[in-house]
């Protein structure tokens, strides 16, 4: 067994981390019998859940956890044996990651974001804030935001005072991804004619409403793509005529399905689509 990989984990969990084994190539391993080897079908290879029939997800980002019990026996007792590396899920912990890949986008960080925690990687760093958001990748050349729904490897503490997660992260995923330009053209919807009220406008609704689509597409067991769809189809015809949407909104559902796998251009796709259908 790696002991070290497994008094790594302990330790990291003691500290509040959730973490989970990796396998060569960044892979996680599941941490039930059934599924450690994969046999869930999380795609691509293991590194977003899959269909389960566990009690509870038990793969990619959603196996981490800071249990003992659960690190060190079961199906991860045999795991560490194989592990070649530690990974922990940032969002769970409260925590973004901003993996900056190359030394342009490291000169870009320390021209544009504020100081905080880093670790150095293979080929960059990692820089650690503070609060947690929904995960993108390629929110600029080199530069991918792993936090929730998402896992990053472990590489050390890292030098530094952690700083609270600022509000130029953030607006990388909605002003700088591949994702923005559908985001913007989603959401230019008219409110109602005669001015009147909008029926939805109102925040417990909607926050229930773009939830329940998030959760629909997270937890799509196959199909993801026609699931992603019909999702965006379902939360257009309710919200996208009265104006309800706003670019935050729009930008969770794209979060969302390009955490199981969607590319920013079969997102905006399915949103084009969907807006064409209901002649919006």
């Amino acid at each position: 067994m790696s002991t070290v990989h497994l008094q790594t984990a302990l330790e990291l969990a003691a500290a509040g981390l959730p973490v989970l084994p990796l396998r060569a190539g960044k892979v996680p391993f599941g941490n039930c019998p059934a599924c450690t080897r994969g046999a869930c079908g999380g795609r691509p290879a293991m590194k977003t859940p899959g269909p389960c029939s566990c009690p509870a997800p038990c793969h990619a980002w959603a196996a981490a956890t800071t249990d003992p019990g659960v690190i060190a026996s079961g199906a991860w007792a045999s795991a560490w044996r194989r592990a070649a590396a530690v990974a922990y899920h940032p969002g769970g912990a409260g925590l973004t990651v901003v993996d900056l890949d190359n030394a342009a986008a490291m000169a870009w960080a320390r021209e544009a974001l504020p100081a905080t925690r880093t670790v150095p990687t293979t080929r960059g760093e990692h820089w650690i804030y503070r609060g947690a958001m929904a995960p993108a990748n390629n929110v600029r050349p080199g530069v991918d935001l792993k936090s929730l729904m998402s896992y990053a490897r472990w590489l050390g503490p890292g030098t530094g005072p952690l700083a609270d997660l600022p509000a130029a992260v953030r607006a990388l995923v909605v002003k700088e991804s591949p994702m923005a330009g559908p985001v913007r053209q989603g959401i230019a919807v008219p409110v109602p004619a005669g001015g009147g009220r909008c029926p939805h406008r109102t925040p417990a609704y909607l926050e229930r409403g773009i939830a329940m689509a998030e959760q629909r597409i997270t937890q799509a067991a196959a199909a993801v793509h026609a699931t992603v769809y019909r999702t965006f189809l379902a939360v257009l015809s309710t919200h996208g005529r009265c104006g309800c949407l706003t670019q935050a909104h729009t930008a969770r559902l794209f979060t969302a399905a390009q955490a199981r796998g969607e590319s920013p251009r079969h997102c905006a796709d399915a949103w084009t689509n969907a807006r064409t259908r209901l002649g919006l």
